[in-house]
């Protein structure tokens, strides 16, 4: 997701925004590294849950510094990351009368940079306002960077699957992570997974706040992608395959849950209760 028109064009000036890339903040698609659910990740930018939810859009000023403009012109920025994903150009131009807030700073890394203006930076800090925004650090391990790594296992999901055998085991090791070993952390890691399917099967039983679980149509045809994230931990599953389980006690370590008699009609459940994109 990607582009560099700018909302307005001026080299020195403050006022102006160059458009790098977009996100939307919606109750089935936001940033997970923001929060567990749609209301927590609203909050981490001093947003109200609005039902219609948001636009994100990264950007630079005239002078360089990075800003996080706040949209309520959700299909505006719907439409832009899916040119830009498929490769076409889009001018991202929200209407002023659409912009809810500006936010120093960027909450996820951006890659890209605008031209003719200085590097990205902080802007200055104004008497009263927050602080910027900075994406997490790759150096800990914590809640934003084991939903960022649940979002790797859910992008990725054919190649962490062929790693897994008919008993639901590794058949290899998975490149960039370490699996569970016998004993890590103290304890059986197969405890912190049997916590987290019982945390989702108390989800069926009284809904978690929006967002808490998600589906999202999958590569083949026919099948969806399941995230679901709570109290440390993230669970992504395939409805008619099986899941993984990363946790906050286990860093970098992916957990593979095989489908086994009760798994099926778990995900069918949350499948069902789940928020989907329009």
């Amino acid at each position: 997701m990607a582009g560099t028109d700018p909302i307005a064009e001026a080299d020195g000036d403050a006022d102006a925004l160059f458009v790098l890339t977009a996100a939307l903040l919606t109750p089935a698609r936001f940033p997970s590294v923001l929060g567990d659910d749609y209301p927590a990740a609203c909050a981490a930018l001093g947003l109200g849950p609005h039902p219609e939810g948001y636009g994100l859009v990264f950007g630079q000023d005239g002078l360089g510094a990075r800003w996080t403009v706040v949209v309520d012109d959700v299909p505006l920025v719907a439409v832009a990351i899916s040119s830009w994903d498929c490769g076409m150009a889009y001018d991202l131009s929200p209407d002023e009368e659409t912009v809810v807030t500006g936010l120093p700073g960027w909450p996820l890394p951006v890659a890209t940079a605008a031209p003719g203006v200085p590097a990205p930076h902080d802007p200055e800090p104004e008497e009263g306002g927050p602080a910027p925004l900075v994406p997490p650090s790759g150096d800990v391990w914590g809640p934003a960077q084991r939903r960022l790594g649940a979002d790797q296992v859910a992008l990725h999901w054919t190649a962490w699957r062929s790693r897994i055998g008919d008993d639901g085991t590794y058949a290899e090791s998975a490149e960039g992570t370490e699996t569970a070993p016998a004993g890590a952390a103290g304890s059986d890691p197969y405890d912190g997974v049997r916590r987290v399917l019982d945390e989702l099967h108390a989800y069926l039983e009284e809904a978690p706040p929006v967002g808490r679980v998600r589906s999202a149509s999958g590569a083949e045809a026919g099948a969806r992608l399941l995230r679901a994230d709570g109290p440390g931990w993230s669970f992504v599953a395939k409805a008619d395959d099986m899941a993984f389980v990363l946790l906050d006690e286990l860093p970098r370590e992916v957990l593979p849950v095989a489908r086994g008699a009760r798994l099926p009609s778990l995900l069918e459940g949350l499948d069902a209760m789940a928020v989907r994109p329009a």
